[in-house]
């Protein structure tokens, strides 16, 4: 990919959890690029690394886990060299994140507001009333109602609760979102729904997404690029359509047998 289409380049990554074992190499030396307004999906099977570069990315790892190795440019500049100040700008401001489960995402005791406006106040110091303005806006545009600003999370459906994380991460608007297993848990029809939004907010704003599934047939259909990871490694990568129809490695061939199929033998 050529430099100035780049936003993000991982290279060489190489993260790493302290166990009373030893060490345990989650990811081995992965590289990946994300053009400007791309959509790059990561799958894979649980456990086979794809959130730890997802926390990677935004630098939100806790102990045990430590990146040992590589380097995460993004526009150039390497995020692993960021201070802590120049980090917390730059989350939520220029990247972001949707994470797995929004009930988990969200405060249980605070209202949807209230959640926006902490946000708003850190990054943009806006007042209550300019606050809640900006919540508002961003809720009519994943299809939410004003009206739910002072609901608490339980009070909202999870396709609700997803659009409500959604906006959150789109509110400051981030030229990256990282996107853990968005619709994990949702129904199809809720799933099919907030990715038709996601694709056509990114239409509309120009953001670019790694969207993180083990599910590659859904990530098919949305995706401009797929990226195939095992074992911590990326074992294939290329073009959606090619990669579906032509997969090289024998592990992408058995995901993608693995998928269920709407078609049966004939009568």
């Amino acid at each position: 990919m050529e430099t100035a289409k780049r936003l993000l380049s991982v290279q060489n990554l190489c993260v790493d959890y302290l166990t009373p074992t030893g060490i345990f190499h989650a990811v081995r030396n992965v590289s990946l690029d994300i053009g400007q307004n791309e959509i790059l999906g990561l799958a894979g099977e649980s456990g086979c690394g794809k959130s730890t570069i997802a926390f990677s990315i935004l630098r939100m790892h806790r102990p045990p886990a430590f990146i040992s190795d590589g380097k995460i440019l993004f526009e150039g500049e390497d995020v692993l060299a960021f201070s802590r100040r120049r980090l917390e700008a730059w989350r939520w401001s220029e990247a972001s994140m949707v994470f797995q489960s929004a009930m988990n995402s969200l405060n249980p005791v605070l209202t949807v507001f209230e959640q926006f406006r902490d946000m708003l106040a850190r990054h943009e110091k806006l007042g209550r009333d300019a606050a809640r303005a900006k919540a508002g806006e961003m809720l009519a545009m994943v299809g939410i109602s004003e009206d739910r600003l002072d609901s608490f999370p339980h009070q909202l459906s999870g396709g609700m609760r997803q659009r409500v994380v959604l906006a959150m991460a789109l509110t400051l608007r981030p030229r990256l979102i990282v996107m853990d297993e968005p619709t994990t848990a949702l129904d199809v029809v809720v799933q099919r729904e907030i990715l038709q939004e996601i694709v056509a907010l990114r239409k509309t704003l120009g953001f670019s997404v790694l969207f993180i599934t083990h599910d590659l047939a859904l990530m098919a259909q949305f995706a401009d690029r797929i990226a195939i990871m095992l074992e911590g490694r990326i074992v294939e990568e290329g073009e959606a359509r090619s990669l579906v129809a032509e997969p090289q490695h024998e592990y992408t061939r058995k995901l993608w047998a693995a998928m269920p199929r709407i078609e049966g033998a004939a009568a």
